[in-house]
């Protein structure tokens, strides 16, 4: 597939979000932070207003869950959402989770939180179709990029190749056109952004901004 670069609209105007979705159509994806008050201090979207989006959305969602119980919940989020991304530090059942998002038609992700190492997952690689690294502390947008994700982003680049398993990479936080380039070298081909997107002029034209660093980074 190649970079991908997918907005989150964490920071965009929650309340015209149709027309802000539609200010983005050069992106790959749309990213939605579902978070509960639980599992991250904050609370953000829930299915029905996702399902609302996804009638007006031109791009497929992909759904990061920052909630507990997502074994309970994720697989109602697949039925409406392209991808479908779970904590591992939530999950009581990975394995089992990652089919039933499959079986709902969604790709399965499972995400990483900063002081989570990838190593304790790597057999879990087979049954996922994407890997999220968090660059930031899960919660809050607009938070500064954590360089101490970078080994990790690396280390997880070199377990999908070791299992030759084409799992997508994906970094979530402060990501912009000061960050992207080293998450690129270290490894990862999907790209969540939502304060550089939506705080430029032109949102359209830094998502194709940020996939130019990204690829000439990755080449």
């Amino acid at each position: 597939m190649g970079i991908q670069i997918t907005p989150s609209i964490l920071n965009a105007d929650l309340s015209r979000l149709a027309d802000e979705v539609a200010r983005i159509p050069s992106a790959d994806w749309v990213h939605v932070d579902v978070m509960d008050n639980h599992f991250v201090p904050n609370l953000t979207l829930g299915l029905p207003v996702i399902e609302a989006l996804g009638k007006h959305a031109s791009q497929p969602l992909d759904a990061h869950l920052m909630i507990e119980d997502p074994d309970r919940w994720a697989p109602a989020y697949a039925e409406v959402c392209g991808s479908v991304t779970f904590h591992a530090e939530a999950a009581k059942a990975p394995v089992r989770l990652a089919r039933e998002i499959r079986a709902q038609g969604a790709r399965a992700s499972m995400a990483l939180k900063p002081a989570t190492p990838i190593e304790p997952y790597e057999a879990l690689l087979p049954e996922l179709d994407m890997v999220l690294i968090m660059t930031v502390e899960p919660g809050f947008g607009g938070q500064k990029f954590l360089d101490l994700c970078l080994p990790k982003i690396r280390t997880a680049r070199e377990l999908m190749r070791k299992h030759g398993v084409e799992t997508w990479l994906q970094v979530d936080g402060g990501v912009s056109l000061e960050t992207i380039e080293r998450c690129a070298e270290a490894g990862a081909d999907v790209f969540v952004a939502g304060s550089a997107v939506y705080s430029a002029d032109d949102p359209d034209a830094m998502v194709e901004a940020l996939r130019e660093r990204a690829e000439a980074a990755s080449a």
